[in-house]
């Protein structure tokens, strides 16, 4: 038998040629389909044409650059589709009896998040022990940031508490908050701001997007004596954010690594007992926890901890464990 032909004397096709019908099967366009796959359009064309000849049948009918998939081609995209991700688990089984991770994590960063010092030794650590893993960071605004997790955009997130019901977390780091002010504000040369003292400051909000309870826990909203907080001026990411502050439109409350990562003139950072902590969460959907690539991300992340809680114990950030969250922060 020829390389290649099947007992049939049909020639079997390969994989990327069924990957490329099922992105024809969801485009029914020759040119998105072959730039989603960064292909010519000649090409992808050809590619196609092959898997016919190979299958002996007509998949699409040809009608300009729509085309349709004929009632085979139909038939034939469950199959090839089970085909693909018959691969995929081979593959997977493979690699996790070599002790190898592979394929593309996308991770979510919120704002300067990925820039912690926990977070860079997560990542240095996850590209030193998987080399032919592809990570890709993502920046994150307010609006995006727990939405790209669900829709798949990301795999998991670098994220700040609470988080909502449906997200699992991993625990990554506790510190204080503070208030961030504009610099000729009469308060912005205290050493330390109550909440009572701030009760008549305008504070940055977030758009519809948001939860609620997210941005009224973070402004500790109402404030403990039952006072509604003034919200101001909407804003979509920390810069946005601290763009407000600069103009004096309101002001807002931030992690205190807020003065290492974001340092603007004309903002000051006044520590605030009363607001309490910020949390730092890893976090993913719970359908993704076993993932070959989201579950080395899990171990490298309660390795980097735990050599956190071991080596220095006063950690960057406050580190104070590595306790999965099984459903929110």
């Amino acid at each position: 038998m020829s390389p290649g032909r099947g007992l049939g004397g049909t020639r079997e096709p390969s994989i990327h040629q069924l990957r490329l019908l099922l992105v024809l099967a969801e485009e029914l366009h020759f040119g998105r389909a072959a730039a989603r796959v960064y292909v010519t359009q000649p090409a992808f064309s050809q590619q196609i044409r092959s898997l016919e000849q190979r299958l002996g049948v007509e998949l699409v009918e040809r009608g300009g650059r729509a085309v349709r998939l004929t009632p085979a081609g139909q038939g034939l995209v469950h199959e090839a589709r089970a085909v693909v991700d018959a691969m995929a688990r081979l593959l997977q089984a493979a690699d996790v009896h070599a002790g190898t991770t592979r394929g593309r994590l996308r991770i979510g960063s919120l704002g300067a998040e990925a820039a912690m010092p926990y977070a860079q030794a997560i990542l240095a650590r996850l590209r030193g022990g998987h080399p032919d893993l592809e990570i890709e960071v993502r920046n994150l605004t307010f609006v995006d940031m727990f939405s790209r997790l669900g829709t798949g955009e990301v795999d998991a997130a670098f994220l700040r508490g609470p988080l909502p019901p449906g997200i699992q977390s991993l625990h990554l780091a506790t510190e204080t908050r503070v208030a961030c002010l504009p610099a000729d504000d009469p308060l912005a040369d205290r050493d330390v701001l109550t909440l009572a003292q701030l009760a008549d400051r305008v504070v940055v909000d977030m758009p519809p997007e948001v939860p609620r309870a997210w941005w009224d826990h973070l402004t500790v909203n109402p404030r403990p004596d039952g006072t509604p907080v003034r919200f101001g001026p909407v804003v979509r990411d920390t810069e946005s954010m601290v763009l407000a502050v600069t103009q004096q439109q309101a002001i807002t409350f931030l992690p205190s690594a807020a003065r290492r990562l974001y340092p603007r003139a004309g903002l000051t950072y006044v520590d605030v007992p009363e607001l309490g902590v910020s949390t730092a969460e890893l976090a993913w959907l719970p359908e993704n926890r076993d993932k070959p690539a989201v579950a080395a991300l899990r171990e490298v992340a309660r390795q980097v901890l735990q050599q956190a809680r071991t080596t220095e114990p006063a950690a960057p950030s406050g580190v104070t464990g590595a306790a999965e969250h099984p459903d929110g922060a």
